[in-house]
């Protein structure tokens, strides 16, 4: 089955990108030439460039060299998204183009030239004049020069067919818009993310916890593209928000502790009045899960690895992510959530929305997770919607709310369309207040 999946895939892409070949290069040019053979090279090598990043990364591939690849292969990952999507939304427009002519260089009207005259033949008798007046009887006239003979007219360019007129249009039109969102959203990431502030009134939250603030960060993915400078903007950011407790809810890193350890450093910076605490998402799985939360906890954060603790107005739990079953180091509520106090508050950390099941049978007041980046790359989030409960912001489930941040960085393009990425700030709220 895995091989008919990746045999399908495989001819999916191709024939997604022999359609974006021959809309953007073959039908915008005359014939073969430089133009089509540089499209094909363009398409093959953004796509090689990709996967390279792609193999890179899991396998481990000496980091310089994922950052060679990355940063190309990844933008042409998201830029051939929108091309596509371009050019299908222009087959819609493109009959009604054909319904306006073209323009066309006007037909110059050829010159009348002398016939040739064979070799030996005699010229043709000119037709007789008639007399003229006496020199004497004319007036004079003062002397004209003689005029030149008329140039040949240049011959004009061949004005392009309707076909190809329309497809020009509708191709630069196409490409001028992917460049645009794709540059965009690009901008948008490398930017930082924004802080969001949502308020989650909580049954059981004490008086006293009114107004508590917890920053909740989910999937920085620091990694080839987005490094040590990219961390320092989410600390800064999370640390002007001064929150009384900072949640990173998994997939920090995306690469070994070796390759960023100087990336994640800035993470010593983190202030909040009760501290700082991590659970893995399933790219740290993919990256060595055991050494990256021994460099969290050397960088001052508090691994929750299917632990609770108990802070002076709710209990504050964490569980693994689902990838670590593989590994024997899966979520176990029971362990986390087993005995605790079910009359005090509690809040959960767990990286993927579809925990929310688990957490509802025993009994948590709200989940923070991550994981789904709102769909990252429109119409991503119609993707996200189909694999999670929650795609982003604040639902109930039964007594027990689940809030999903889109996460701060981005994973494969640093590219963001219609999932900006955000810091939330979560607001609890009490009842009693």
């Amino acid at each position: 089955m895995v091989i008919v999946f990746v045999l399908l895939a495989l001819a999916v892409l191709v024939a997604a990108n022999w359609y974006l070949w021959r809309r953007l290069f073959r039908d915008t040019t005359r014939g073969p030439g430089r133009a089509r053979r540089g499209g094909a090279v363009l398409i093959a090598g953004g796509w090689a460039l990709a996967i390279g990043a792609l193999v890179g990364e899991r396998t481990g591939a000496p980091f310089w060299l994922q950052r060679v690849m990355a940063w190309p292969g990844f933008l042409w990952m998201a830029l051939s998204v929108y091309l596509l999507l371009a050019v299908l939304a222009a087959e819609a427009v493109r009959p009604l183009l054909h319904r306006f002519p073209s323009r066309r260089a006007s037909a110059e009207t050829p010159v009348a030239r002398p016939e040739p005259v064979p070799a030996g033949a005699s010229k043709p008798e000119r037709p007789e004049r008639p007399e003229r007046p006496e020199q004497s009887e004319r007036p004079e006239r003062p002397e004209q020069s003689e005029r030149p003979e008329p140039e040949e007219p240049a011959k004009p360019f061949p004005a392009p067919s309707r076909r190809l007129f329309v497809s020009r249009v509708v191709g630069g039109a196409a490409a001028a818009a992917a460049v645009g969102t794709v540059g965009y959203g690009t901008y948008g990431v490398l930017r930082g993310p924004r802080v969001k502030r949502v308020t989650v009134p909580l049954a059981k939250l004490a008086r006293g916890a009114h107004g508590y603030r917890i920053a909740v960060v989910s999937d920085i993915h620091l990694g080839p593209v987005l490094g040590r400078g990219f961390a320092q903007k989410v600390v800064d950011t999370i640390n002007a928000t001064q929150p009384d407790l900072i949640a990173v809810v998994g997939d920090l890193v995306d690469g070994s502790v070796k390759d960023l350890g100087p990336a994640v450093a800035p993470l010593t910076g983190l202030k909040a009045r009760q501290g700082s605490f991590f659970v893995t998402g399933n790219h740290e799985y993919f990256s060595g899960a055991e050494q990256w939360v021994e460099e969290v906890r050397r960088l001052g954060l508090n691994p929750l690895e299917n632990a609770r603790t108990e802070l002076p107005w709710f209990d504050l739990a964490g569980v693994n992510d689902i990838a670590g079953e593989s590994e024997g180091q899966g979520p176990d509520f029971a362990g986390a959530l087993g005995d605790r106090d079910t009359t005090r508050a509690c809040v959960l950390l767990a990286h993927q929305p579809v925990q929310i099941h688990d957490a509802v049978r025993h009994g948590v007041d709200l989940q923070l997770s991550g994981h789904t980046h709102g769909g990252q790359l429109w119409p991503g989030n119609l993707l996200a919607s189909a694999a999670n409960p929650t795609v982003a912001g604040l639902e109930r489930y039964g007594d027990t709310q689940l809030y999903v941040s889109r996460g701060a960085g981005a994973w494969g393009p640093p590219t963001r369309v219609g999932a900006p990425s955000d810091i939330t700030v979560v607001e609890l709220a009490s009842p009693h207040a």
